[in-house]
């Protein structure tokens, strides 16, 4: 089979808008046909284990701290490891996909995430379930980008790209809800091991099926690894990930500023070396062309305000509306639907009208139901002051999921798809973690200064904390609008590139 040779060095000028680079057949050695819509039945299993295990851990949490006798601080890592170690790796992850098989990634990811998931669930002590969730963190660095590059050498162009992509993204928006049942179930009516435990018949699928319809493929060319990138770029975003969930504790604490500090700097000489790097880790090419860079802020961004629309909602449900857990997940489930909806509306759509549109749009709905919970009360109802505020941040969310994830992958270079997919996953991450501090210490001063009509009111305590959550939300729903100018200025993606009636 003849190969081709791919320049050692990649221009970092701006690609022409929609002007997208064609697949190379010898590196797109997808599945065609029926075969692949199975292929993407694997990937999307995959892609829903990984997300349902973020809300399914916490909430396990309680359970598990009791059985185990985890400290405060201890229950926090069980979270924070994960994400330390799934945040630094997903570069390099990527790249290994892309060099070692992106089939080959995937399996191994999933048999590695499956043994750190029954390590955790058989875990005796609070050493042992921290070291599972890091390893967690480790495999899903290999096991995420390899699953979207799958996705993208499967569905290269196309109208069946946009299906796919809609299918994909209403995973990613919904998985986190469905989350929260099935943690709720299990922890009542099984025990809080089985959060981590589902894991392992949901992988032995992922991989049998895996094994016979993936097909392998891989870079060729250059295809050696940047070691002084790889040490560059985990240890800054790690350190960024761990300054800001110490930032929780205060943004002025000497660990946050400290390792913020540190990440950004350790960043910032990524960035130089891979500029001078004839084998890259992250060819900056990728995020440079406008279309890109813009799909990689609004991924930055979204993940940053579900956090507002996800953690503190999950607050008041529980602690304000006093739900036990399966009802608070539950509750959750109309913006689950609402997502996955308006995915399947938005895959539709893209392919008549561009991305474009979509994303400018999707994000001032998104926010302006996150705007109606800012007006959520101590005695307040689920139907009248929850529900539609929830409806409409699902209806958002699922008209940005679907264009984002396309326009993120969309003509790219089969050669660096796994560093491409690496950076949607990275973008998300760290945006989460950034949400995750930022809103938590601005719901936390909100409380705080909160000053109650009636002090000697029993409900004073509470009226405090929903202080600290309407703060949250309305913060939430200005990081969402931010995409939408965003959109418009950088993204010229047209119906075309995304498999629109004029696409070749």
């Amino acid at each position: 089979m003849p190969s081709r040779t791919l320049p050692p060095t990649h221009s970092p000028t701006l690609e022409p808008a929609g002007d997208y680079e064609k697949y190379d057949p010898i590196e797109t050695t997808a599945a065609h046909g029926s075969r692949r819509w199975w292929v993407l039945a694997v990937i999307a299993l995959a892609q829903l284990m990984v997300v349902l295990d973020g809300t399914i851990v916490n909430i396990a949490l309680p359970s598990a701290q009791a059985d185990l006798g985890l400290t405060d601080a201890s229950r926090s890592w069980v979270v924070t490891g994960y994400a330390l170690a799934f945040g630094a790796l997903l570069l390099l992850g990527g790249r290994i996909a892309d060099f070692w098989g992106r089939k080959r990634a995937f399996l191994t990811g999933m048999v590695g995430f499956a043994l750190a998931s029954i390590v955790g669930g058989l875990a005796q002590s609070q050493t042992e379930l921290l070291a599972a969730r890091a390893l967690q963190g480790v495999f899903a660095a290999l096991l995420a980008p390899a699953a979207l590059a799958i996705l993208t050498v499967t569905f290269p162009t196309g109208r069946d790209r946009g299906k796919a992509f809609a299918v994909f993204g209403a995973i990613a928006g919904g998985g986190a809800a469905l989350g929260l049942v099935l943690g709720g179930l299990l922890t009542e009516y099984a025990s809080w091991r089985w959060c981590l435990l589902v894991n392992v018949p949901v992988a032995i699928i992922a991989v049998v099926a895996g094994s016979r319809l993936i097909v392998e493929s891989r870079a060729t060319g250059n295809t050696r690894y940047d070691w002084p990138g790889v040490v560059l770029v985990a240890v800054g975003l790690g350190s960024l990930v761990y300054g800001f969930t110490e930032a929780e504790n205060g943004w002025t604490s000497g660990p946050a500023l400290g390792f913020i500090g540190l990440g950004v700097v350790l960043l910032a000489l990524f960035v130089l070396v891979e500029a001078r790097s004839d084998h890259p880790l992250l060819p900056l090419h990728i995020a440079a062309q406008r279309d890109r860079a813009g799909a990689f802020l609004a991924a930055l961004l979204t993940g940053t305000a579900m956090i507002g629309g996800l953690l503190f909602l999950t607050f008041y449900l529980q602690i304000v509306l006093a739900y036990e857990p399966i009802a608070a997940g539950l509750a959750s489930l109309p913006m689950t639907a609402a997502i996955m909806v308006t995915a399947a509306v938005s895959a539709q759509l893209m392919p008549k009208i561009g991305p474009r549109p979509l994303l400018a749009v999707g994000p001032v709905v998104a926010a302006a139901g996150l705007l109606y919970l800012t007006q959520l009360e101590t005695a307040g109802s689920y139907a009248a002051d929850v529900l539609p505020g929830m409806l409409l941040l699902g209806l958002g969310l699922g008209m940005i999921f679907v264009p984002l994830q396309n326009i993120a992958l969309l003509g790219v270079d089969p050669h660096d798809s796994g560093a491409a997919s690496a950076l949607v996953n990275a973008a998300q991450q760290i945006g989460g973690s950034l949400g995750t501090a930022l809103f938590s210490t601005i719901s936390l001063t909100a409380t705080a200064a909160f000053i109650p009509a009636d002090p000697s009111s029993p409900t004073a305590p509470l009226d405090a904390l929903v202080a600290g959550y309407t703060h949250a939300f309305a913060w939430a729903a200005l990081f969402l609008v931010l995409i939408t100018p965003i959109s418009l200025v950088l993204v010229r993606a047209t119906k075309a590139d995304v498999g629109g009636e004029s696409a070749i």
